[in-house]
């Protein structure tokens, strides 16, 4: 049946009050054969205010307007509700946004929500309950919530409380060429998502604006090299994840975004590399060192490496053992070589010596908890595998969580922060209440358990949400700090997206 009482004087209006252009009459039908099926036929039940709902309805199938941007407005009693991100919507992942809501009645309580779907389909979200101040406007830098996913003023709670619908599920970038696109939206009422009133989308890229991305397949390297732009010279990074392998590049990308050349270098678990080696060879990061270094835009007075986990390891053991590494990052890694042996020239360092009858297992679930597994690092037994890092010249940073489940990594970083200033090195070293194992960049939320890639089991990886999300906020600024100081003595840059 056609929507004939939908006339042409109340879609004008309809489109005068959403902002919308106006459309000639054709356009009506073409939006409003958007409506559900279900909902179509209340359009012939007489009454503006729902002639505009089920255009507000349709609106939100199609975007905004180009006039409109990206924030949608729907009418509400009289006034137009406003979501908006600022200072703009399209954002590099690790930048803190500003959330406002305007329009809104005073005091009005409304309850905001977030929604992510990852590049496996999975969906995040997150939620809290808000009221309106005296002037009908919502600032999330401002405005406590109620309720829902996190409590109190909390700009960012909407990105960092993200929890997956599927249980143990890790948010992590797969695709760096693609944003993580963050609908937002704001509905009536605390708790009750049955009426919307607004919407916008954050992008969140993992790119910035000019940065390069080649991949290297050199000899034996597997790796992804991400370029600034311009001429340089740069500092340049070598970049390692832990021992769930593969080739992770969002980190490397979010800092070539911030004016470093990075080098995601793969080591396990990727293409023609085993899953689990039998050994790692101390030659094959050397292979990386000397490729990075040689790269024109690279600053030649050395480079930096950082590492998470058993990342965190080789990049003490790269710093330590091998030329040209001037400053060197360990995020809840270990002082001692752990899981694979590594053989240098003419020596190898045994694995930390480990008990798996140590591992606890959840009865219900079969998380497994390994932060008991490793032998005591203080036993004189097990100092054939600790890393000497006192013997290197190189600046260290290390960076652990007081809530890591997967190893004790904060006292491990003591071990090797004692060792460096008992021969008088320069060192620095945070530890975070309340932080877990996997310590990403900002914004990224909360990964308690998940599935290890290669190991197959669920593990425990610790941290709690809020003391997490601000442990990654600080911890990302003092990565870029340290390694602007040391490897090229300057101020950190603001980014370009």
């Amino acid at each position: 049946m056609p929507p004939c009482h939908a006339s042409r004087r109340v879609w004008r209006e309809a489109c005068s009050e959403l902002r919308l252009p106006a459309a000639p009459a054709g356009r009506v039908k073409e939006v409003l054969a958007m409506i559900p099926p279900g909902l179509r036929a209340e359009i012939l039940i007489p009454g503006r205010d729902r002639l505009l709902r089920l255009v507000s309805h349709a609106v939100q199938a199609v975007g905004a307007s180009p006039q409109a941007g990206p924030q949608l407005s729907i009418q509400t009693a009289g006034m137009a509700v406003r979501l908006s991100v600022l200072p703009s919507p399209r954002c590099l992942f690790d930048e803190p946004v500003q959330i406002r809501v305007a329009g809104l009645q005073p005091q009005q309580a409304v309850t905001l929500r977030a929604s992510l779907v990852d590049e496996s389909g999975e969906l995040f979200q997150s939620h809290a309950l808000y009221r309106a101040g005296s002037s009908g406007e919502l600032d999330l830098s401002r405005s406590p919530a109620l309720g829902g996913s996190y409590l109190g003023v909390e700009p960012m709670g909407l990105l960092w409380a993200l929890r997956s619908k599927t249980p143990y599920k890790r948010l992590a970038k797969r695709n760096v060429l693609t944003p993580f696109c963050v609908d937002l939206e704001v509905y009536e009422g605390h708790g009750d998502t049955s009426r919307l009133l607004g919407k916008c989308t954050n992008e969140r890229w993992f790119l910035g604006e000019g940065v390069k991305r080649i991949s290297v397949r050199e000899g034996r390297l597997r790796a992804t090299l991400f370029l600034p732009p311009g001429p340089g010279p740069f500092p340049g990074l070598i970049d390692l994840y832990g021992s769930g392998g593969g080739l992770i590049e969002y980190r490397a990308s979010l800092l070539a975004s911030r004016g470093f050349v990075t080098l995601a270098l793969a080591y396990m678990s990727f293409e023609d590399i085993p899953a689990m080696p039998k050994i790692l060879e101390l030659s094959y990061f050397e292979e990386a060192v000397n490729f990075l270094r040689k790269q024109q835009q690279v600053k030649d007075t050395g480079i930096g490496v950082l590492g998470l986990s058993k990342g965190g390891d080789l990049a003490l053991s790269m710093a330590t053992f091998l030329p040209g590494i001037k400053a060197a990052v360990s995020i809840s890694g270990s002082s001692f070589n752990s899981f694979i042996p590594l053989k240098g020239d003419g020596f190898t360092i045994p694995v930390h010596p480990y008990d798996l009858g140590r591992m606890k297992i959840s009865d219900e679930s079969g998380i497994v908890d390994f932060s008991d597994v490793l032998d005591d690092h203080m036993d004189p037994a097990t100092w054939d595998c600790r890393i000497p890092v006192e013997m290197s010249l190189a600046k260290f940073l290390f960076l652990s969580g007081l809530d890591d489940m997967n190893w004790k990594s904060d006292l491990y970083c003591q071990d090797a922060v004692q060792r460096l200033q008992q021969h008088n090195r320069e060192v620095e070293f945070y530890s975070y209440a309340g932080a877990g194992h996997l310590l990403e960049p900002p914004y990224l939320p909360l990964c308690k358990v998940s599935i290890h890639k290669v190991l197959g089991m669920l593990v425990h990886w610790g941290g709690q949400w809020r003391e997490h999300a601000k442990a990654q906020e600080d911890a990302w600024r003092r990565i870029q700090a340290f390694f602007w100081q040391h490897l090229m003595d300057s101020v950190i840059p603001k980014s370009k997206l």
